[in-house]
């Protein structure tokens, strides 16, 4: 019987000392990696969390630390603050993205050959940009992320499956955001690529802890949340076993 085990991994990006959370479980072979980035809030427990629930899947889960010092953003206006400055500059942002894939890559429990990666609320976007940046990722997943880029994909780059779970009444990912996002998947030619819309679904639509109470428009949705992460597991399934 396999046994799971979860510690905490030390990275560093240029200046940042970034502090990620690991989960897996004993195995003979190197299996299958994911990355899991954190919402707006910092890493936190819903990100290891969800760590967890991979490591329990077969994979080694790497929960990364995007913020630095594993910080944890205390209301709207710090995550504003800390994600708005990694936006701002999306060379910066794809750089700490790497930086946990590298790790991920290096750990003798993974094989380096079948990586994905998944996120939630600004780590949608993270994901995103790995894939737009031509990431050696076999597919990443994106759970009510923000859709929009500066740095749009290019003809020929993305070479990760793309999977958008998002919600239909998602003011961060509104329709025209939508459209935009699908055309420019259509004009990179990304090989393999889908958009799956929840209705009557809010923001935040994973996360049990969402109940408007922080952000009006982040709201739990279990019926949204089972969906999604059942699509994930297939694209999974398909393309990392």
């Amino acid at each position: 019987m396999d046994f799971m085990q979860t510690r905490d991994v030390d990275y560093r990006c240029e200046q940042a000392n970034l502090r990620g959370y690991l989960a897996w479980n004993d195995s003979a072979e190197p299996q299958p990696g994911i990355l899991v980035f954190h919402e707006g809030l910092g890493l936190g427990d819903f990100a290891m969390e969800r760590a967890r629930r991979l490591a329990g899947l077969g994979y080694v889960a790497l929960a990364a630390d995007m913020f630095g010092e594993r910080r944890q953003a205390r209301n709207l206006q710090e995550v504003t603050t800390l994600v708005g400055g990694l936006r701002a500059e999306p060379e910066k942002l794809r750089a700490r993205g790497r930086a946990a894939l590298e790790t991920l890559a290096a750990l003798p429990q993974v094989d380096a050959r079948r990586l994905g990666a998944i996120g939630f609320c600004f780590g949608g976007s993270v994901v995103l940009e790995l894939a737009r940046a031509g990431a050696d990722l076999r597919a990443v997943v994106s759970f009510h992320g923000v859709l929009a880029t500066k740095m749009p994909a290019v003809s020929g780059k993305v070479r990760a499956s793309v999977l958008v779970l998002t919600g239909a009444d998602d003011p961060l990912a509104p329709p025209d955001q939508v459209a935009d996002f699908e055309n420019e998947m259509r004009a990179a030619a990304v090989r393999d690529w889908q958009v799956i819309s929840y209705g009557n679904t809010l923001h935040g639509f994973t996360n049990p802890a969402a109940d408007g109470s922080m952000l009006r428009s982040a709201l739990y949705n279990a019926q949204a949340d089972r969906r999604s992460w059942a699509t994930m597991q297939s694209l999974f399934d398909e393309v990392l076993t």
